[in-house]
Parts: C-alpha cells; sequence; structure tokens
C-alpha cells in the first residue's frame, strides 16, 4: 500500500494550541487504559499525522469519532499529551476534508 505525504499535516493541525503529537512517546498507556479498548490508538494516528500520512489519519474515522474524550488516557498520560484534545482536532479535520463540511 501506498502512502501519500502531506508534509503540511502537523503543522496545519498544530495551529490549535491544544495540539501537541509530537510529545507522544508511543509507550501504550492510552491503549491500554481506554474504556473502548485497543481499537483507538492515539499513539498510531500521531504518529500518522507527525509522519504527513493524511490518507492514513483519513481512513481512521471509526476510530476517531469512537472514542469517550473521558481523558482517562489524558490523565494517565506520562508526557502530557493532551490527547483529548488532539483527537478533537483529528475530528475536526476529518469532518472538514473528508466530509466536507465547514469549508469556507
Amino acid at each position: 500500500m501506498t502512502a501519500l505525504v502531506n508534509p503540511g499535516l502537523a503543522e496545519e493541525l498544530e495551529r490549535s494550541d491544544e495540539f501537541n503529537a509530537d510529545a507522544c512517546m508511543n509507550c501504550g498507556v492510552c491503549s491500554a487504559i481506554c474504556p473502548m479498548g485497543v481499537d483507538v490508538q492515539p499513539r498510531k494516528l500521531f504518529r500518522y499525522v507527525l509522519l504527513g500520512m493524511e490518507d492514513r489519519v483519513k481512513a481512521e474515522v471509526e476510530p476517531v469519532f469512537s472514542c469517550l474524550l473521558c481523558k482517562m488516557c489524558e490523565e494517565n498520560c506520562p508526557s502530557g499529551v493532551h490527547i483529548a484534545e488532539n483527537v478533537r482536532t483529528l475530528r475536526h479535520h476529518i469532518v472538514r476534508t473528508v466530509f466536507g463540511i465547514g469549508r469556507g
């Protein structure tokens, strides 16, 4: 599978003051503590963003919208990543770019 890279993706999403995916250490605490199970993997989503793999981010619609935004992961994150806000930012991006809602 070929992945298209958008080098500006991380910069675009980082315009939100709360998006701090680059602080993620990929430790897995977020996935281990998630009440939704391992299907929601913030560290995988954040890595896709940092690598500019926009097509992979867009393919993760179900996990992004399955997140309860309960912040259990965030409260236990050793790096202090704003996981719920990052997911919320990804939701806005997907709604705008995949579903075409909210375009200027």
